[in-house]
């Protein structure tokens, strides 16, 4: 067993964790140590990914100020036993819910948000009571390195620990029997992930991504479609999970939508690859393997790019074949590919030759195509009339479906998440059924086919 695991399943052991008190103290505390290091958290993700200082409050910090808010307000009434109906048939009786936490929670989390989806999975694991060991992305070097720093000058190991490394590392905290595993990263390796939980019988949720369609109906409002697309595709140039990926735009709107993707693009980021505000690509891998994707292909607008900082323009291309090499994968980067239709079922049918979206985007004035889509094509959440913004609520469940992710979490879903239900039937002494006991025979089953008809 790893050491950190061993460490922390005895100090769970303690109780501590589960304290109302205590977890409402650490999110305080957590919350103070990110105003203090504010400075240096937004220089990481500037040196990692090339995010301005907004872009990066925005999308990380703020994003875990206003979580941890939320959970400090929710969590008395969320950590409430739940009482619930008891049937005749065990009465004298109550029943109720309480929930538990799991115990050493592992969060597994990716280079894209490095601050933003290692830390609201931990206010998750905080809040319902469980320890946390804490594996950031090798990748985003700066900022696992400061959240590394924050935890260990801040929390005792056996409470909250980080581990850097890679696979080796990963796979020996899993091995350690951790009691909960929460992940965020690829299909490919969280499907590595799954099958290693599958056998040790630990359970687990996937936070994954894939194609996240946008469609533009020929009702829709095309100047804030085009706004609101380009702002969702653009932040952190292009990687995210739940940006629009590719987009299906109807015949009869085409030229005049591409028209003002363009003018937006150039609008939010004049100049692009010297522009201080438009984020890097992450590695010189994750670069080569975009421009890949549109190198030999014709290209409505943008294209140009700078090897030595890891930059690419926003570039349009029009695509003929859901078999281009740009429809295999998720783009993860700053690539709009447009597919034309005429039909709204051809969407539908687009759409559903690819696995279950992260998210999905329409863009309509027509309430009959809002309700055919939402009530014909599987997705993990989305926006009518906007994109990305389903992640900025507590309110609403963030997760995928099938190959974009297995579970949910923010807010009170969070909670949810890291805990479980245990269920308690009190039963009282005052008064004991005897039909219940043996002997049986056909006069108690007479009566016992009176009570359960």
């Amino acid at each position: 067993m790893h050491p950190l695991v061993s460490k922390q399943k005895a100090y769970f052991l303690t109780g501590e964790t589960k304290s109302l008190k205590m977890r409402i103290n650490t999110l305080k505390k957590l919350k103070q140590v990110i105003k203090t290091n504010e400075t240096a958290i937004l220089n990481a993700l500037y040196q990692d990914l090339g995010k301005s200082n907004y872009e990066a409050y925005i999308t990380e910090v703020g994003f875990i100020y206003q979580e941890i808010d939320h959970m400090i307000k929710r969590l008395p009434k969320l950590s409430k036993v739940k009482k619930v109906k008891t049937p005749l048939t065990t009465f004298p009786a109550k029943s109720f819910i309480m929930r538990e936490p799991y115990g050493v929670v592992l969060i597994i989390s990716p280079w894209n948000y490095p601050f933003q989806l290692t830390l609201a999975p931990l206010i998750g694991a905080i809040v319902a009571g469980n320890t946390a060991i804490i594996k950031p992305s090798r990748f985003s070097y700066y900022t696992s390195n400061i959240i590394k720093n924050l935890i260990e000058e801040n929390f005792p190991e056996e409470y909250l620990a980080v581990v850097l490394g890679g696979k080796d590392e990963t796979e020996e905290l899993i091995d350690s029997k951790v009691d909960y595993v929460f992940f965020t990263g690829s299909v490919a390796v969280g499907k590595q992930i799954a099958s290693r939980c599958g056998n040790l019988l630990i359970p687990y949720t996937l936070e994954l991504g894939g194609k996240s369609p946008c469609i533009i109906d020929k009702s829709a409002d095309l100047d804030l479609a085009a706004k609101r697309v380009v702002f969702g595709k653009l932040m952190n140039a292009g990687q995210t999970c739940v940006a629009p990926d590719y987009l299906l735009v109807h015949e009869s709107v085409k030229d005049n939508f591409i028209l003002k993707l363009k003018t937006y693009i150039d609008k939010f980021y004049p100049h692009p690859l010297s522009n201080d505000s438009y984020p890097k690509i992450i590695t010189k891998h994750h670069f080569e393997r975009l421009i890949k994707l549109f190198y030999d292909e014709k290209v409505l607008f943008g294209g140009k790019f700078d090897a030595d900082n890891q930059k690419i323009e926003p570039t349009i291309i029009e695509l003929d074949s859901l078999e281009h090499p740009v429809m295999q994968e998720e783009i993860f980067g700053p690539i709009f590919p447009i597919i034309v239709f005429k039909d709204i079922t051809e969407v539908i049918t687009t759409i559903r030759s690819f696995s279950h979206p992260l998210a999905l985007y329409l863009f309509t004035n027509d309430k009959e195509i809002e309700k055919l889509i939402l009530n014909n094509i599987t997705f993990g959440g989305g926006c009518v009339n906007d994109t990305l913004l389903h992640l900025a609520t507590p309110y609403l469940p963030f997760g995928g479906v099938g190959d974009s992710g297995i579970g949910n979490y923010h807010g009170d879903y969070s909670f949810k998440t890291f805990s479980r239900e245990k269920s308690v039937l009190k039963k009282g002494k005052v008064y004991d059924l005897q039909l219940r006991y043996p002997p049986y025979d056909d006069k108690k089953l007479k009566l016992i086919k009176k009570i359960i008809k």
